[in-house]
């Protein structure tokens, strides 16, 4: 007899429904035979399988068992095809009802004894249920408030095999999963602006950034505070959309970062890997590429402290994201795009020992190993990078005032004013903040008047800059006039703009 049960495969980010067929002839050896590209842990489901169907109180069918996982074109992998070739063998061997699963889309990994166990990728299956028309899912019961997302599909949440067939039969139905209600997001605080002493421009140069959605790199000594204010950021980011949030969600769901009893993100990723990280690391990568960390960045900030630290190849890859907004990973079998629009914020020392143009502490490297080191960072990558700032060491009296600064909520307020001037300017293109212009765009809102315009000209001429930084520098500008309330950029606005540029890379 011949049974099928819809399951469901995450490609990428995507999910793919895949037929579930199962058939029993005559024969024993070998007595399960899985075809359509399984790979290794799909091949090992077949004892999973057995097991936990004779331990929640079956019988296994002396016969020999074909499962063919449609379409056989698609890459199979991970545990999540347990439980529907479970329930399509007992459908096949006419122990359960035969139209029990009609409109159903079914994912599970078994334990030996039966129970359901969590799997990764939940989200996005969940929405392809809904896409593709399926009535209900059965899911984990760990993974049931994270497929319960998604509106209009119900969600079973299942613990064992033996509950699930009751539930079929009839014996003991399963109350679905309440729905999640999504309400404003909430921004965790875990730096507070006012808390940062002194370092009032770098915290200007942050708040601008943060306005458009910027590029930032902080240059200073030892304990200034670099990463103290680059962990303040994302209290002063917008609060993500429910939109953003459920795309951020399916990220960290097909990546098995989600935290246990959080099924939807609601702050801003904020992701800060070592120096030490590997080029797949950051990027994403693997036989069945996951995503990396530039995508679990996504919507949110990538912080790379000790930027001269990390490896020359691991450093490149970062171009091609920062402006397309998404990376594409290829392999022999084919390629997958995962998002990548990320904010990066980077702080470096200005040399080995970290004093180089300290007025306090002398600098022990020679001039060519301080060259050497800044070459580390190469020009394209730098160019990339909107906002450049000097962090000085602190000075006592400034660490010794009591006196608090501006709230992060106060400087929040600030920027997301801002971004709403942005998302009613682009409203009709799909452009986010000022930092995602296309040329057209800063053709048509970054126009200069006259003074405006010979202070660029000079500007050009005297640092050489690439068109990349011209348009970088007027993206800036009006951020900053966006910052200010203003419709036109005034000189003022892109003086301050030009002061963010390094002068070692204006070119």
């Amino acid at each position: 007899m011949l049974a099928k049960v819809n399951a469901c495969a995450v490609i990428g980010l995507d999910g793919i429904v895949v037929d579930v067929e199962v058939d029993l002839a005559p024969g024993f050896r070998p007595p399960i035979v899985i075809v359509g590209l399984p790979d290794a842990s799909v091949q090992e489901s077949k004892e999973r399988v057995q097991s936990a169907i004779t331990n929640a109180g079956f019988e296994y069918p002396r016969k020999k068992v074909r499962v063919n996982l449609a379409p056989a074109s698609v890459q199979k992998g991970g545990p999540a095809y347990d439980l529907p070739i479970a329930l399509g063998i007992l459908l096949a061997n006419r122990q359960l009802p035969p139209q029990c699963l009609v409109d159903s889309l079914v994912m599970g990994e078994l334990s030996l004894d039966g129970n359901v166990r969590h799997i990764r990728g939940v989200l996005p299956m969940a929405a392809t249920a809904q896409q593709n028309g399926f009535k209900r899912i059965f899911v984990p019961v760990e993974d049931a408030p994270e497929a319960a997302l998604i509106p209009g599909v119900e969600v079973i949440p299942v613990s064992s095999l033996s509950d699930l067939t009751a539930h079929l039969c009839g014996y003991a139905p399963i109350k679905p999963q309440v729905p999640i209600e999504v309400n404003d997001l909430e921004i965790i605080v875990q730096t507070d602006f006012r808390d940062i002493k002194g370092q009032e421009h770098v915290k200007r140069a942050l708040e601008v950034a943060a306005a458009g959605g910027h590029n930032l790199m902080m240059s200073g000594p030892p304990g200034a505070g670099k990463t103290l204010m680059a962990r303040a950021l994302p209290a002063i980011l917008p609060r993500m959309t429910i939109e953003e949030a459920l795309d951020v969600t399916r990220i960290y769901s097909v990546a098995d970062q989600l935290p246990p009893d959080v099924p939807l993100i609601r702050a801003r990723p904020f992701r800060a890997p070592h120096h030490t990280i590997s080029h797949a690391g950051l990027a994403g990568g693997g036989n069945n590429p996951h995503p990396g960390e530039i995508s679990l960045a996504h919507r949110g900030v990538l912080f790379l402290d000790e930027l001269p630290e990390f490896g020359q190849r691991v450093l490149e890859v970062l171009r091609q994201p920062i402006e397309d907004k998404i990376v594409t990973i290829s392999r022999a079998s084919g390629s997958m795009s995962f998002p990548a629009n990320f904010q990066l914020i980077a702080a470096m020392n200005p040399c080995p020992c970290g004093y180089y143009g300290d007025p306090v502490k002398p600098c022990t490297c020679s001039n060519s190993t301080v060259t050497k080191y800044q070459k580390r960072i190469s020009g394209p990558l730098m160019d990339r990078i909107d906002i450049y700032v000097e962090v000085p060491r602190v000075e006592y009296e400034k660490l010794s005032d009591q006196r608090l600064g501006e709230s992060s909520q106060v400087v929040r307020t600030r920027v997301e004013n801002a971004r709403t001037i942005q998302r009613q300017r682009f409203s009709d293109n799909g452009i986010a903040s000022n930092a995602e212009m296309r040329p057209a765009d800063i053709r048509h809102h970054c126009v200069l008047d006259d003074t405006g315009m010979s202070l660029m000209r000079a500007a050009m001429n005297q640092y050489q800059l690439s068109a990349r930084a011209y348009h970088r520098i007027l993206k800036l500008a009006r951020t900053i006039a966006d910052l200010a309330g203003v419709e036109h950029i005034a000189p003022q606005h892109l003086a301050e703009a030009l002061q963010y540029r390094p002068r070692s890379i204006l070119q």
